[in-house]
């Protein structure tokens, strides 16, 4: 397991705060309730388009899509870097570990982020607004010449497990993101834990 793939939303930065009032924003457009940040969690599902197709089935996606980067890049709440990934992208830089992005995030807004919290140099590439990451993995594993079994994907939801499992690749789950304890525990990623800090003292032991 060299090389990592990351998922960025929950896993690298804390964006969830932007992102349910920019949902919230996309609700309101389609005449819907908006959601508290407990049943935006627990009714948030990616692929995202899965998502509006239940909560809006009637305002098309390309509308809801502009609306939500609409809202997004005027929200006032900030997008922060989680506290372990810092440590844990300085180490792995260390270890020569290639690194890589891959989220559905709007690839504007994670590119941005990345530079403004200072962290844009430490992955080789950045693969975002990527709506269904399962289908899309092969196409980043052939882009870089990466071979699945020295991989490791982090990620902090379902989707990111069933796309790392779809390429044969190492699954670890951290409990900082958007999905509960017990929806990641019922996907049965290979590894399951609070946050990066704890897998950087697992690969240190290994």
């Amino acid at each position: 397991m060299k090389h990592i793939i990351f998922d960025w939303s929950g896993t690298v930065v804390d964006d969830l705060p932007p992102v349910i009032e920019a949902t919230n924003a996309v609700l309101q457009y389609a005449g819907r309730p908006a959601m508290d940040r407990e049943t935006f969690r627990r009714r948030f599902k990616l692929p995202y388009t899965q998502f509006y197709a239940e909560e809006s089935p009637h305002v098309p996606l390309a509308e809801l899509e502009i609306e939500f980067r609409r809202a997004f890049a005027a929200s006032q709440e900030p997008v922060t870097i989680l506290n372990a990934s810092l440590a844990f992208l300085e180490q792995a830089q260390k270890d020569s570990r290639r690194m890589f992005v891959l989220s559905s995030a709007p690839a504007q807004a994670v590119v941005a982020q990345a530079h403004t919290l200072g962290i844009h140099h430490f992955f080789e590439a950045f693969h975002a607004g990527i709506v269904d990451k399962k289908a899309y993995i092969p196409q980043l594993l052939a882009e870089h010449s990466l071979d699945p079994a020295e991989l490791i994907y982090i990620g902090d939801m379902v989707h990111d497990i069933e796309t790392a499992r779809h390429a044969n690749i190492f699954s670890v789950a951290v409990l900082t993101g958007y999905d509960y304890p017990e929806v990641l525990q019922n996907a049965r990623p290979d590894l399951l834990l609070p946050d990066l800090e704890h897998l950087g003292r697992w690969l240190s032991d290994r």
